[in-house]
């Protein structure tokens, strides 16, 4: 796991495919040393339970998991386990982050399919441990960090992504339905969907809000201006392929 700094309340976990941000609230007993409490958004894949635990130094409080695909959900149950922090998604991914039913799998275009073979081949084989508790989230839910996380469905990658806007930092989590370019770090809408018209749509409703940083499930996250970088990923693109 490789960690990176964004913004002195916000670190990015970088994992063989995808990754996840740690963000911190506040300052645990006023001493400046930076060790509030921790909210994890997506908890990268199985087996990333124990650094990423290491790392939180038992302060992680809560865990919002954008969408259940393995590479960002695989190492909930674990990490759950580890750290008793209360784990969060959407109320239609929720039973299959739970493992009481089994995922959709994306609607590949045909240029998606080897990408997906190669990304496949760098995640774990094998059952991983599920949560047996996850707190269900809807639209417009507001939740106890970052000055109040907004949660925003964004359908379309899964029927239950999310992403988490904090109004009062200007920043924003889109989970995998925005990416940036592994080759010329653009901003584009995410691949492998269930429903790649109801994703761009998403993109364009996340275009719409005020952001300065927007942190990505795959690729680069933007530091400053993202707005206008979502804006112009979302014109270029439009409502359909």
């Amino acid at each position: 796991m490789d960690v990176v700094e964004l913004l002195p309340r916000l670190h990015l976990l970088r994992f063989p495919v995808g990754q996840a941000y740690l963000w911190r609230d506040g300052d645990g007993d006023g001493d400046g040393d930076g060790d509030g409490e921790l909210t994890l958004i997506d908890a990268g894949p199985a087996g990333s339970a124990a650094p990423i635990s290491a790392y939180a130094k038992g302060r992680l409080r809560r865990i919002v998991l954008t969408h259940f695909h393995e590479d960002h959900a695989g190492g909930a149950g674990e990490l759950a386990a580890l750290t008793g922090a209360e784990m969060l998604a959407h109320h239609l991914d929720a039973p299959v982050v739970r493992g009481e039913v089994p995922g959709p799998p994306p609607v590949f275009e045909d240029w998606e399919r080897p990408l997906h073979a190669a990304a496949v081949r760098h995640l774990p084989r094998g059952d991983h441990q599920r949560p047996s508790k996850v707190t269900e989230l809807s639209d417009g839910d507001a939740l106890d960090f970052g000055g109040g996380a907004r949660v925003i469905h964004v359908p379309g990658h899964t029927d239950g992504s999310i992403a988490l806007h904090l109004p009062d930092h200007g920043v924003l989590f889109t989970g995998a339905t925005i990416a940036a370019s592994p080759v010329d770090g653009s901003v584009i809408p995410g691949v492998f969907n269930l429903d790649r018209s109801q994703a761009l749509a998403a993109c364009h409703r996340l275009a719409a809000l005020d952001t300065d940083v927007a942190c990505f499930g795959h690729g680069a996250p933007v530091i400053g201006q993202a707005g206008a970088a979502l804006r112009e990923t979302a014109d270029t693109y439009g409502t359909r392929d």
